[in-house]
C-alpha cells in the first residue's frame, strides 16, 4: 500500500505556494536592477586575456579589491603564461598570499599556465569546454572570461547572483547554479545577459546583501526604478 509521509506532504504544499516570475516579470525586475546599478564590466584589473583568467581563479571567495592589490606584481614578475609555469610555487603564494585559499590558487595559476602551453599554444581558448579543462577553472569563471575577454554572451551566476535570483523569485528557491544560468538565459534578451549578470551581482554585493538587512529597502529600491506598467507591477506584488 502506497503511504506518502507528513514531510513529503509539507515539501509538495512549499512547492505549489513556491512564486515564480514569469519571462516578461523577471525582464522589468532586471531591467530595474541594470537602471540602479548601471556599470558594466568586471572591476578586476587586467591587460591580457591570461591575466584576466588569473585574476578571475584569484577572485574566488575574496572581493576585487583584494585581487587588486596583489595583481601589479603577479603581473610584473609573470606576465605570461611561459613565465607562469615556470615560476614556482613558493613565488606565487608569496605574492598572493593575502587573499583567501593562496594556497590551492598558487597551485592553480601554475597548472593553469602550464595546460595553456601544453594544450593551447599558450593562447587562453575562446569557449566553454576548453576553459574548463584548465585548473582552476570552473563555469562562473569560465562565463566572466568569455564575456569580458572574448565579447561573448553569457550570465555568470556567483553567489550574489545566485542569491538575488532566489530571493526576487527569479528562479526556484533550490535551483542550482547550472539551473540559474539556463533559466536566466531563457528569461532575458541574449543582449542583456552579460549586463544583468553584472547589475545584479552590484545589487547583490552593495544593496541586498548576504548578512541579515532590511530588505523592504532593496524592494523600495527596485520600486523606484520600475517603469508604470501593468507588468511591473504584477511583478512587484509577487516580489512583496
Amino acid at each position: 500500500m502506497f503511504t506518502m509521509s507528513f514531510n513529503t506532504f509539507e515539501r509538495s504544499d512549499r512547492m505549489a505556494e513556491e512564486i515564480i516570475l514569469n519571462d516578461e516579470e523577471v525582464q522589468e525586475i532586471v531591467k530595474a536592477i541594470i537602471e540602479i546599478y548601471p556599470e558594466s564590466g568586471t572591476d578586476l584589473n587586467y591587460e591580457t586575456n591570461f591575466q584576466l583568467l588569473c585574476a578571475v581563479i584569484l577572485s574566488a571567495q575574496t572581493t576585487d579589491i583584494a585581487v587588486n592589490r596583489v595583481s601589479p606584481e603577479l603581473f610584473e614578475k609573470f606576465p605570461t603564461p611561459e613565465k607562469m609555469a615556470d615560476a614556482s610555487l613558493e613565488d606565487i603564494r608569496e605574492i598572493i598570499r593575502s587573499i583567501g585559499l593562496s594556497n590551492n590558487k598558487s597551485k592553480y595559476l601554475k597548472n593553469m599556465a602550464r595546460a595553456l602551453i601544453e594544450n593551447f599554444d599558450g593562447e587562453v581558448p575562446d569557449n566553454r569546454k576548453d576553459l574548463m579543462s584548465l585548473p582552476g577553472v570552473g563555469r562562473k569563471t569560465a562565463n566572466v572570461v568569455l564575456t569580458n575577454g572574448f565579447n561573448m554572451a553569457a550570465f555568470a551566476v556567483d553567489t550574489h547572483v545566485k542569491r538575488v535570483s532566489r530571493r526576487l523569485h527569479f528562479v526556484p528557491e533550490d535551483a542550482s547554479i547550472q539551473e540559474i544560468e539556463r533559466i536566466m538565459m531563457d528569461k532575458l534578451p541574449e543582449n542583456i545577459w552579460y549586463q544583468a549578470h553584472h547589475s545584479i551581482l552590484l545589487f547583490g554585493r552593495h544593496q541586498c546583501v548576504a548578512r541579515k538587512h532590511d530588505h523592504s529597502e532593496c524592494l523600495e529600491r527596485i520600486k523606484d526604478a520600475l517603469p508604470e506598467n501593468d507588468t511591473a507591477n504584477a511583478a512587484f506584488e509577487k516580489l512583496r
